[in-house]
């Protein structure tokens, strides 16, 4: 099975810098690189794309609420126009540093809270949907599977990558259990490893109680900003080629 391996990168600002970046685009086949609102700025969204570029990984838009300060994990109140035009927005400047480096946009994945609420609101989701479509509809959306951001997206055409978590428990409708539950983010490498390939091997999702919720799988993604990150995609990617899977981007 051709499997794609994801990472949210590019999440620093100035002077400071989250995460691993150089380490996890030797291990990943795609980066979600931050936008600007969130996190990162020009220099890192330039840097991030000619280091993905150099090492063969794909790169895609990871737009958010705008929202420095609380990491773009806290809602911040919009309607569905101005979480359109902040998605394009987002997606713009990325591309514009993308074009300085000599690499392109692939895809588009939501972060954080603007993600978690698509997941839930019909209208957040398809204003995500409309933002990405309107720059350039051939632009792949990596959405959770069988929620309201995969619906909305395949209304409007757009292409679209369903996605599993490596390191976050999920709760018994499919989403992801709020980070502010215990045991909601997942730090042993093995054991998140372990359970990437079950999930695989199911073709479903494996909820906190233990239960199995059948969905397609083309990405895994390993959050960057987890202090295991580094570990834990190492773990993951070997545990994958282990059991005969190939790592490949799905916009190679």
């Amino acid at each position: 099975m051709r499997i794609d391996l994801n990472s949210d990168l590019g999440e620093g600002f100035g002077p400071w810098r989250m995460g691993d970046d150089a380490a996890m685009l030797d291990i990943v086949t795609s980066a979600n690189v931050a936008c600007g609102f969130h996190a990162g700025d020009p220099g890192i969204m330039v840097e991030t794309a000619r280091a993905a570029k150099a090492r063969g990984v794909a790169l895609g838009a990871h737009p958010g609420f705008h929202d420095r300060e609380g990491f773009g994990r806290r809602v911040i109140p919009q309607d569905p126009a101005e979480i359109e035009q902040a998605v394009a927005y987002q997606i713009g400047a990325l591309q514009g540093c993308a074009a300085l480096a000599g690499h392109r946009v692939s895809y588009v994945k939501a972060h954080g809270a603007l993600a978690n609420l698509a997941n839930v609101e019909d209208s957040v989701a398809a204003a995500i949907a409309r933002g990405v479509h309107a720059v350039d509809p051939g632009l792949i959306l990596m959405v959770m599977p069988g929620l309201p951001a995969e619906r909305a997206a395949l209304a409007l055409g757009l292409p679209v990558v369903r996605e599993i978590y490596a390191d976050r428990a999920y709760a018994e409708d499919g989403r992801l259990v709020p980070r502010s539950e215990p045991g909601a983010v997942i730090h042993e490498a093995r054991a998140a490893a372990a359970r990437v390939l079950r999930m695989l091997e199911a073709g479903a999702v494996e909820t906190r109680t233990g239960g199995w919720i059948p969905v397609a799988i083309d990405t895994v993604c390993v959050h960057g900003d987890n202090p295991a990150a580094v570990a834990m995609a190492r773990a993951v990617r070997a545990q994958l080629e282990a059991a005969g899977h190939t790592l490949a981007s799905f916009a190679a």
